[in-house]
């Protein structure tokens, strides 16, 4: 089983890259949705946020508030560090019991926004890098969670730089343009299927 890692600082695309891959029967394992349904609905993950954060990190029917959780995490490095200590070895777990029932496929992706970051990159055989310029990132972030420039910026501070990634990656998409997205990723695909080895 071939396992891809598909990463991109926030605002790169990942999303649309990987329904593409997943219009041509690739299975996606989307990391940051699972770790969001582990902060809501697994007991002792819960326990260690409220300890790190505090109680005000839920509501009283046990749904995360992520306002709250994004605006302590994002401005202290150390409770981001710790907060993805608690969070991330589960999801790694999730993906391997995961990749067990997707053997079938010729190769499987685990998407993630902080694949370098977290140090794990050792998991799979292949990196897909996406990345776009700053200011078209920052207008998709603004317009999908409905926050300030300041608040994107702040969240990208807390991201390596594009240009650091790019040496670690085996494919880098361009995702500056939807028209051209297409072409790059079935020559990416293609190349997988063939003989999963990079160019």
């Amino acid at each position: 089983m071939i396992k891809i890692g598909v990463t991109g600082g926030i605002g790169s695309g990942k999303s649309t890259v990987c329904a593409i891959f997943a219009s041509l029967d690739i299975p996606i394992f989307e990391a940051d949705l699972e770790a969001r349904r582990l902060q809501d609905n697994d007991s002792f993950i819960r326990q260690q946020i409220i300890k790190l954060l505090g109680k005000e990190s839920y509501s009283s029917e046990g749904i995360m508030d992520r306002k709250h959780v994004a605006s302590k995490i994002f401005s202290d490095k150390s409770l981001l560090t710790q907060m993805n200590e608690i969070v991330h070895p589960a999801v790694r777990e999730l993906f391997h019991k995961w990749v067990l029932k997707n053997q079938e496929f010729p190769y499987v992706i685990y998407e993630a926004a902080i694949l370098f970051e977290s140090k794990t990159i050792s998991d799979f055989d292949q990196i897909i890098l996406i990345v776009a310029d700053q200011p078209l990132k920052i207008k998709r972030i603004i317009a999908r969670d409905s926050i300030s420039e300041e608040q994107v910026k702040l969240r990208m501070s807390n991201q390596m730089l594009d240009r650091d990634k790019i040496k670690l990656a085996d494919y880098i998409i361009d995702n500056n343009d939807l028209e051209l997205l297409y072409p790059q990723i079935l020559k990416i695909d293609k190349s997988i299927r063939e003989n999963g080895k990079v160019w």
